[in-house]
């Protein structure tokens, strides 16, 4: 009840004309269409020279399969294929070998 009452009195604060409390909240998906213009961006590019390959298919045969064509548009995001996975039994590719 002490939630509902605090959640209604922020709600009229904020949709009151003229309050300015809620001036510059930004509420996802009302234009969805648009990019916030204060959004980060990636800037930094990757280098994908050999070692980047190199570790990126390791333990995968040649011929390399078409699927994994999204290598060549990799950035600078987060990837869980070019990182060790889960040892033992799991490790197909074989990160984990020798160590």
């Amino acid at each position: 009840m002490r939630f509902k009452r605090l959640f209604i009195t922020a709600t009229v604060v904020c949709v009151l004309p003229g309050s300015g409390f809620c001036q510059d909240l930004f509420i996802a998906g009302t234009s969805p269409e648009r990019r916030p213009e204060n959004a980060p961006v990636i800037s930094k590019e990757i280098d994908k020279n050999g070692n980047w390959y190199g570790k990126a298919l390791t333990g995968v045969a040649q011929p390399y399969p078409y699927s994994l064509h999204f290598l060549e548009n990799q950035g600078g995001w987060f990837n869980p294929f070019i990182h060790p996975g889960a040892p033992g039994p799991y490790d197909i590719r074989g990160w984990h070998k020798g160590k």
